[in-house]
């Protein structure tokens, strides 16, 4: 297929009120957009579709998923109309191996996803397929699967991974009543170590992070940190890496967007 090869973006999503809320952060997902090409199509590993199994969303017209409760019904009111592409999720289980990889009609465009794409493609107007995040699976074999993608940016389709570096929301939530909240030590140095490797292509070392101690308060859960390892693994050393977005949101969640282009 004759496509110009795409870039890699992992992005951090935070809130889901970033889909409507004129902030910081839905202003630097604005400004991305404009550094992007545009794709044939978009392949999203979010965070929110953590299920035992490596699935990719099958419909011509995946559901808007509303993944989250406690919101404005502004919130719930919106819709993400991009058309699916069972053909790109069929390849994508062709890449990863039928034995591992299948297509489901079970799920949609969680937040993860289209919170961040209302922004960088409010049109709406390409093909998106999800994979889900298999929780069974160690990091280094999400690194694997991350490397077997690498493919599809040849093709004309943008990888986008989208969770956070640091995702505590127990802590998170507490600083979010302070005035002005601070960055914790295990936060800053976490989402800096974070960035050094990928910069450097260490995968054994991003593999490895949720081990150290500031891995541990960053993720009690791994959900939204893996997303970073499949960016990090369908990249290779021809690329630029760049951070378009960076800085924390209540004190301790890092909204580090990692870009990687030809």
């Amino acid at each position: 297929m004759d496509a110009m090869r795409m870039p890699v973006l992992f992005i951090g999503h935070g809130s889901p009120m970033n889909a409507i809320a004129d902030n910081t952060w839905s202003r630097a997902f604005a400004r991305l957009a404009a550094e992007l090409p545009t794709p044939k199509a978009i392949l999203a590993v979010s965070a929110h579709w953590f299920v035992d199994g490596v699935q990719t969303t099958g419909d011509h017209r995946p559901e808007t998923i509303h993944d989250f409760g406690g919101f404005p019904q502004a919130l719930f009111d919106m819709r993400y109309p991009a058309p699916g592409s069972p053909e790109l999720a069929r390849q994508v289980v062709d890449l990863l191996g039928a034995e591992r990889a299948s297509v489901s009609l079970d799920w949609g465009l969680d937040h993860g996803t289209w919170s961040v794409l209302h922004w960088l493609r409010p049109q709406a107007d390409l093909p998106v397929v999800q994979l889900s995040l298999d929780r069974r699976l160690a990091p280094g074999e999400h690194v694997a699967l991350g490397r077997a993608l690498a493919p599809l940016r040849d093709e004309g389709v943008l990888i986008l991974a989208s969770g956070n570096v640091t995702h505590n929301l127990r802590d998170a939530m507490a600083r979010a009543r302070q005035p002005e909240p601070e960055t914790p030590p295990w936060a800053a140095s976490f989402d800096a170590d974070v960035a050094a490797a990928l910069v450097q292509r260490d995968a054994d070392w991003l593999a490895a992070a949720l081990e150290t101690e500031a891995g541990r308060h960053s993720h009690p859960s791994p959900d939204h940190y893996l997303p970073v390892l499949y960016a990090a693994a369908a990249a290779d050393g021809v690329d630029a890496v760049t951070f378009p977005v960076a800085g924390f949101d209540l004190g301790s969640l890092s909204m580090r967007a990692a870009l990687y282009a030809p």
